[in-house]
């Protein structure tokens, strides 16, 4: 799926084309391994990030493109657009242990910090799933915008975010009552979301207007925009900074979070898509569709210093360090 696939391939490029991007992989403990779902290959590539080199390889079929983790990073799950389902992988054994059906179009997925529930975006039937992974089901389904892609839930768990990528604005949910409270007028085709540590503002990646929407949660405006590449796809946070990976022109743009100011412009690998920062901040690792690598961009320097080889089509769209 070149959006879905990529989401039928834009969907199908618009729509599939990561940290969501979701917010950061919870915890404070250091990561040692990215999961990459790799959408043409139909697998998850399992990354050591010590010495940046694909140690695994779990088979995933119907289109892997979503990822998020579990609280305590044992379980990764995967939304696989094109057989209509969420994908449960054991991270610690390399397997799959668990697929079921979750809407038409299953793309953007984000955990829930301490609940267990699972929130899964639904390109076409403009929804999010809630989800009982363990039991295997849908418990709930909250209507949104048109076309929801990224989803990011606030560090403590009482809010989530859809990007609504073809109603250009996202959704602010309350997580305990499955209410969708506003929603919120963005930059054009929204697609990765990412909120602070803090839980105070989100940030969209916005395909169509070439630039990022920075957004007070609590009142639900708009307090700034930042132009960035040519489609940028998702964000990534580190210290006091933003990191977009911008599609079509192969970089990653990088912009202070204080001034609103681009400082840096990074060459990467073809298509970068899925981003994600470490928990220390020290580093970003970005995938690349076209190129089929994983790459690591040092913080401090802004230089990559780093690159493993994934499967066919890595997307990582969503949390993917563990």
């Amino acid at each position: 799926m070149r959006q879905i696939l990529h989401l039928r391939a834009v969907c199908v490029a618009a729509a599939l084309c990561v940290a969501a991007t979701f917010a950061s992989v919870a915890g404070d403990s250091a990561v040692t391994e990215a999961l990459v779902t790799n959408q043409t290959g139909n697998s998850l590539s399992v990354v050591s990030l010590a010495d940046m080199k694909s140690v695994a390889e779990v088979a995933v079929s119907g289109s892997p493109a979503g990822i998020a983790l579990s609280p305590d990073r044992r379980f990764a799950y995967v939304t696989a657009p094109e057989s209509k389902e969420l994908v449960v992988v054991d991270a610690a054994e390399r397997r799959v242990v668990k697929r079921f059906k979750v809407g038409e179009g299953p793309l953007g997925v984000a955990a829930h910090p301490t609940n267990g529930r699972v929130y899964v975006a639904d390109w076409y039937t403009h929804t999010i799933s809630v989800v009982d992974p363990q039991a295997g089901q849908v418990t709930a389904t909250i209507a949104v915008g048109e076309s929801p892609s990224g989803l990011a839930v606030t560090p403590d768990g009482r809010l989530f975010l859809s990007a609504d990528r073809d109603s250009d604005s996202i959704s602010i949910i309350d997580a305990a009552t499955n209410t969708r409270l506003k929603s919120v007028a963005v930059g054009k085709r929204p697609f990765g979301v990412t909120i602070d540590a803090k839980g105070e503002r989100a940030y969209t990646a916005n395909v169509a207007s070439d630039d990022v929407s920075i957004v007070d949660i609590a009142t639900g405006v708009v307090v700034g925009t930042v132009p960035v590449g040519h489609r940028p796809y998702a964000v990534a946070l580190a210290r006091g900074r933003a990191f977009i990976t911008n599609q079509y022109s192969s970089t990653v743009s990088v912009f202070d979070l204080s001034s609103l100011k681009v400082v840096a412009t990074i060459d990467v690998g073809d298509h970068p898509e899925g981003i994600e920062a470490d928990p220390a901040g020290t580093n970003i690792y970005v995938a690349c569709w076209f190129d089929n690598v994983l790459m690591r961009i040092d913080v401090d320097t802004l230089s990559v210093v780093g690159q493993a080889a994934v499967g066919d089509g890595p997307r990582a769209f969503g949390a993917f360090l563990r």
